[in-house]
């Protein structure tokens, strides 16, 4: 078990509990086209016995299955649940990580997919001078 899944499964529990201190500022609306549910990027996981105790923690990541790995060897996942017309076939039970999407957390990369209807605004240091 690598020291960046720690990090994640302990950034995912906190995300809870924790009230924001960082926020990116989104624009923009989402596209409907469901590439969001097929490329979700896991920042820590790195094979399926992290995703599986990812999923006994947070039984959400169930509708999750693996479907490659990014340039650092994180896994990608891709939602169970997402229909071919890029909509979400359970979107009334769908979890916070879906409804908060794109997420604007304290451990967020603020990276985007291309094509992606939304855009993240950073602030850097001097913006807050």
């Amino acid at each position: 078990m690598s020291i960046d899944f720690i990090k994640s499964l302990y950034y995912e529990i906190l995300s809870y509990f924790i009230p924001q201190k960082i926020e990116y500022k989104v624009i923009g609306e989402c596209k409907k086209c469901g590439k969001c549910c097929k490329e979700i990027r896991s920042y820590g996981l790195k094979n399926e016995k992290e995703l599986k105790i990812m999923q006994f923690f947070l039984p959400y990541y169930k509708r999750f299955y693996i479907t490659g790995t990014d340039e650092n060897n994180n896994i990608i996942l891709s939602c169970k649940f997402l229909l071919d017309s890029g909509l979400c076939g359970k979107y009334k039970t769908r979890p916070l990580i879906c409804k908060n999407y794109p997420e604007k957390s304290n451990h967020f990369q603020g990276e985007l997919l291309e094509g992606c209807g939304f855009k993240i605004l950073r602030k850097n240091f001097k913006d807050y001078l």
